[in-house]
């Protein structure tokens, strides 16, 4: 198959950027997308060219580092399906195809279609971790932890950090990332000593970064592990009982 690719270059984050066109024959409409990008640039090496920048790691949709927008939808086209376990079977022969790097304030352009994510790292280190004494490793079928709410725990835990979120919302909020990273460690029992304060702190420092979500609900569209923004509700239930609960335990030392 033949596409035609139009693909935001930017040298630099303080560079201006814009889009260029390539044509791309002899596609298999097999590869992956990343598979088709890696043809293009192996193609402008060859010709002496600067080959396009983009993130990508394990290719099997875990890490979530390969995101981009693809023709106005963070991901491409494929409902729950990250940018590199997309196929190019998914367009027909022929397609203009716009490829950017995801759009939002937070997530700065490095350089082509490379964001800088770092502010949702910074979310995660405002989470501290669980300092639970267990002592020595517990036999694990002595924590009771209901089915429903294990299956839950799970499903928020599906979340790789990809930005899609972010890169969907209208207002880049990132709600759905940040409920997604509370829920699964404030539901399960061993979440519970730092369950209040994790909620404050989180929700706190995605403020500073991110816009304030409208239920658009295009987060939990564009989601490649089809989280769902019943997470968000959650989140905001529990950052409400945080404020009242920190604030008893701050008066009482």
């Amino acid at each position: 198959m033949n596409i035609t690719l139009q693909v935001w270059r930017q040298p630099g984050p303080d560079a201006d950027g814009g889009f260029r066109t390539y044509q791309v024959d002899d596609i298999s409409e097999d590869m992956s997308f990343l598979e088709m990008l890696d043809v293009l640039n192996e193609r402008l090496i060859a010709q002496g060219e600067e080959p396009i920048a983009f993130d990508h790691d394990c290719r099997e949709g875990i890490c979530g580092s390969c995101g981009v927008v693809i023709n106005g939808i963070p991901h491409g086209p494929e409902k729950a399906t990250a940018t590199c376990q997309l196929h190019m079977r998914k367009f027909r022969d022929g397609a203009t195809i716009v490829v950017e790097p995801w759009r939002a304030t937070a997530f700065p352009v490095i350089r082509d279609l490379v964001v800088d994510r770092s502010a949702f790292d910074r979310i995660i280190e405002a989470g501290g971790y669980i300092s639970v004494d267990t002592g020595s490793a517990p036999e694990a079928n002595l924590t009771l932890v209901p089915k429903i709410v294990a299956d839950t725990a799970f499903d928020a835990a599906a979340c790789i950090g990809c930005g899609a979120c972010v890169a969907a919302c209208p207002n880049g909020a990132a709600n759905l990332f940040t409920a997604a990273k509370i829920a699964h460690l404030n539901l399960l029992p061993q979440g519970q000593t730092e369950r209040w304060s994790r909620t404050e702190r989180m929700v706190e420092v995605m403020e500073e970064y991110f816009g304030s979500c409208t239920n658009h609900a295009e987060c939990e569209a564009a989601c490649p592990k089809s989280i769902s923004i019943d997470f968000i509700a959650m989140m905001n239930a529990d950052y409400a009982r945080a404020k009242v609960k920190n604030r008893r335990l701050a008066a009482q030392r």
